[in-house]
């Protein structure tokens, strides 16, 4: 019983009606699911989740019209890759669910129904946990130290004892002009020691900056294409 699940449905060289239908149903019914996890926990668009879902019943019917058939299937692979490179970067858990619905597809393309299903859930479940728990996040430790200093004070050399006093760690990343050249703003990059006050460290800026604008940010995170 169970080694009917994880064998193919289409017998023959040919498929038939019922064959097709149920190799489409279940393509569209794992691509769903696809969808209806990825849509937990993570941010999406109507767009993207519409394609995951699709997407399965499309490379299907693609394997399916090329069974047998290599000069047909390494023309199709050509057209796939070309959807890469006419397509905008992704993030990786994207371009990780854009393979998943693939994989389905080919598995159900191929009458693999039972072994696209399990698939499909095995797989969904695990990246619904990994969403949810705390495995591979991280809280970045720097913070990036923006001070704005008037043009006749000579910066440099005016905050390192108050660096070294309350940051484990500080690298200057950028020191430009601004306001007609009558300011500069500098950027630190730091890393906070343990029970420091931030208003204490702004506090102590502000007397030395002459009371301009301080800031304590995090650091931009970029997105994590592929």
């Amino acid at each position: 019983m169970l080694n009917n699940i994880f064998s193919s449905i289409i017998t023959s060289g040919s498929i038939t009606v019922v064959e097709f239908l149920i190799t489409t149903a279940a393509a569209l019914g794992c691509g769903f699911v696809i969808a209806l996890f990825y849509m937990i926990k993570n941010k999406y668009s109507k767009s993207f989740v519409v394609t995951l879902t699709l997407l399965p019943a499309i490379v299907g019917m693609v394997i399916i019209l090329v069974n047998g058939n290599i000069g047909a299937g390494v023309a199709v692979a050509g057209a796939f890759s070309l959807v890469r490179f006419r397509s905008a970067p992704g993030k990786g858990q994207e371009i990780t669910e854009i393979f998943l619905a693939m994989a389905v597809g080919l598995a159900t393309g191929m009458g693999y129904v039972g072994i696209a299903v399990l698939f499909t859930f095995i797989v969904a479940v695990i990246n619904l946990l990994l969403n949810i728990s705390p495995f591979g996040g991280k809280e970045s430790e720097e913070r990036l130290l923006k001070i704005t200093v008037p043009e006749n004070l000579d910066f440099e050399g005016k905050f390192e004892d108050l660096l070294e006093r309350h940051f484990e760690e500080y690298r200057i990343e950028e020191v430009k002009t601004t306001n007609m050249g009558s300011l500069y703003k500098i950027t630190i990059r730091v890393v906070l020691k343990a029970n420091e006050s931030i208003k204490s460290i702004l506090d102590e800026v502000r007397t030395r900056n002459g009371n301009l604008e301080v800031a304590l940010t995090r650091p931009e995170t970029k997105a994590d294409e592929l």
